[in-house]
């Protein structure tokens, strides 16, 4: 790839010599003349999009944008890195690990395995529409997928990196297979310490664990850790110099093809086919795809499946500088969030993004910063008009989420894990305000393409070992035996108060959204209802596809919500009169349910493996086979845990807020 060297090189820095001075000295670049080489110095270096080489790189690594480099947490020196707080063994500041590029021939980094180093951190300063940007990515272990469909090319003074659409097509699969069945060990790591939190109520820990029972067997890479698998979605910076053979978009749409396509996943996206006729596109495609050109010879890659619970959850609010205030931005805040629900399956990581040049660069920042990944964000402002966070205001708000009640789905002080607060600079006349959540799900992979290879974002592959010893105590719940007349079930429950945990056993309908619209249909036409609904529990879920050997694919509870409007009119009719499903009804449900003799129970959202694999028993189409996963199941049920959240007589857990006991 290159001439041998002749003559001598001038003597590197204190510390590692910088990966272009590695790639001269192994023969890979020629040395160029005085006057060339300084050129190049000042030419962005792979990894440092928009870095100048010719700025003091000590100051560059200490702040010299005036940022907070490293999030408040990272104060520990990395593997590699002598001393701490930039500074190396001699008592200078350590170069930033750009410079410090290990050849792949030394092998993997010390305390670290060959398959899963450590991947340098990457700082990006980034000017653009009058904004200055400093984003770095946290602390992230990955893994090590190969070097297969690199190539390197050089144009002139240029080096160029090759990749075939395969590799990225590869990257592709690995990403949404993992993200699929695995969390990040940090995310993981929150439920633990529900668990061992004192302040944390029985339900929160409830919820907790079963959370993290869900990520023991989504992690067996049979059943997915949501039957809702998502929408797939990916954004990435791809620099000047790395070059696709082929097309890129296509290269991903086809890796996330063949991903849906091979396992146990579910189809989501629907096609138009006219202004009010869909079909199911049975791909999962189209993905949503966004590929930003930057600086450099790097791909960087993030990988989200994102479900319709948390995806509905976001939102954008018009407002003016009067909000701009204190009190009244708490104010604000304390009535919006309430409004999020428990309908997205939390604790949930919260985002909220004040500002923004334009609504969809203040919804864009949301949904990267609910996936963590603007935690490297300074954290004070500039009168350029950068990007920051406000950690103080994320700790106030994450006080008022646990002042709530609302806790991780029944009563509480965990409706969020944490929360990110980010200001943006804005136009004058507008101050945009996004809200959004990353759901327990929490599905987000990073990737990234380089010259030392292929690389993905090594998320937990051992959720086990966040299990404590024993159970979480609690109370012993109530039975309730699903093949006795309707009239008997809804006699049972009329004993229960709001918040009794029950297990039920028997047999349950499956019926949602495109079920619901056929059965307004039927209704407006005047011809009876389906017998079932009157004689079963009807349960609003889609099962994602079943694995081999089992009875069940992943089976979690869809939000309630939805079908809202058609329960005062079903119920009139003597049907849907015990519903199950997650998150929180309106009030017409709740007076339709006290007039009607009616039961709302909350399933824990979330759980879809552990139901899939270890209550359902049995699945079979009933009706309405046309409509594919949104048919009507009939399914047997052993020990399917719930909530009684509304009862026949008015009440409703989420406006008593009722002290809720998990089942023991």
């Amino acid at each position: 790839m290159g001439q041998p060297l002749r003559g001598r090189l001038r003597p590197a820095r204190a510390g590692p010599r910088p990966a272009f001075l590695r790639r001269r000295a192994a023969g890979r670049e020629p040395r160029r003349a005085g006057r060339h080489r300084r050129r190049i110095l000042r030419r962005p270096q792979p990894g440092r999009a928009g870095i100048p080489a010719a700025r003091s790189r000590h100051r560059l690594w200490r702040g010299q944008f005036g940022g907070a480099l490293r999030p408040a947490s990272a104060t520990a020196p990395r593997p590699g890195h002598a001393g701490g707080r930039g500074r190396g063994a001699s008592g200078r500041p350590a170069r930033p690990p750009q410079l410090r590029a290990r050849d792949p021939a030394s092998g993997p980094r010390p305390g670290l395995g060959r398959a899963q180093r450590r991947h340098p951190r990457r700082i990006r300063p980034d000017r653009r529409d009058g904004m200055t940007r400093m984003v770095q990515l946290a602390e992230t272990p990955f893994r090590h997928l190969g070097t297969d469909g690199l190539t390197e090319m050089r144009v002139g003074d240029e080096c160029f990196l090759r990749v075939s659409a395969e590799a990225i097509r590869r990257l592709t699969v690995a990403a949404f297979g993992d993200v699929s069945h695995l969390l990040r060990p940090g995310h993981l790591a929150q439920l633990r310490a529900i668990l061992d939190d004192p302040e944390a109520s029985q339900n929160d820990r409830y919820v907790a664990l079963e959370l993290i029972k869900n990520a023991v067997i989504a992690a067996g890479r049979e059943f997915p850790s949501c039957q809702d698998t998502g929408t797939a979605i990916v954004t990435g910076k791809k620099g000047q110099n790395l070059l696709v053979r082929g097309d890129l978009r296509q290269a991903l749409s086809d890796g996330i093809r063949d991903t849906w396509a091979s396992r146990n996943l579910r189809f989501s996206q629907m096609a138009p086919l006219t202004m009010y006729e869909e079909k199911n596109t049975g791909t999962n495609l189209p993905a949503q795809i966004d590929i930003e050109a930057v600086g450099g010879d790097a791909l960087e890659l993030l990988f989200m499946a994102k479900g319709g619970g948390s995806a509905n959850k976001t939102f954008l609010f018009q407002q003016t500088r009067r909000l701009l205030e204190p009190e009244r931005l708490l104010a604000f805040f304390d009535e919006r969030i309430r409004t999020l629900g428990t309908t997205a399956c939390p604790p949930y990581h919260l985002a909220i993004v004040i500002g923004g040049l334009s609504a969809e660069q203040c919804l864009k920042t949301v949904k990267l910063a609910s996936a963590r990944e603007l935690d490297g964000l300074p954290t004070t402002g500039s009168p350029d008009g950068r990007a920051f966070r406000d950690l103080e205001l994320e700790g106030q708000i994450l006080g008022l989420t646990r002042a709530m009640g609302l806790g991780a789905q029944f009563g509480g002080k965990y409706f969020c894990h944490d929360v990110r607060v980010i200001r943006l600079p804005r136009h004058g006349g507008s101050l945009p305000v996004g809200m959004g959540v990353s759901c327990s799900a929490d599905r987000q992979i990073r990737g990234r393409i380089d010259r030392d290879g292929l690389w993905l974002e090594a998320l937990e592959r051992d959720p086990a070992r966040f299990l404590p010893e024993g159970g979480t105590g609690g109370a012993a719940p109530a039975r309730i035996d699903l093949d006795q007349p309707m009239d008997a079930i809804c006699a049972a429950l009329s004993q229960l108060t709001v918040g009794t945990p029950v297990l039920m056993s028997g047999t349950m309908i499956v019926a949602r959204d495109l079920v619901h619209a056929e059965l307004a249909r039927l209704m407006r036409e005047g011809k009876p209802l389906p017998g079932y609904l009157r004689d079963h529990p009807v349960y609003y879920a889609g099962p994602a596809r079943t694995p081999q050997g089992h009875a069940s694919g992943s089976f979690g509870p869809t939000t309630a919500a939805r079908m809202d409007p058609y329960v005062p009119e079903l119920q009139a009719q003597g049907a849907s009169r015990v519903m199950i499903a997650k998150g929180n009804r309106a009030p017409e449900v709740v007076a339709s349910c006290k007039r009607h003799g009616g039961f709302y129970l909350g399933s824990v959202g979330g759980a879809a493996a552990v139901l899939g694999r270890d209550v359902i028993k049995s699945v079979e189409v009933l009706d309405f086979a046309e409509f594919g996963m949104e048919a009507v199941w009939r399914i047997r049920v052993e020990d399917f845990p719930a909530f009684v959240v509304t009862d026949d007589k008015g009440n409703d857990f989420f406006t008593r807020k009722p002290d809720l006991t998990a089942p023991g």
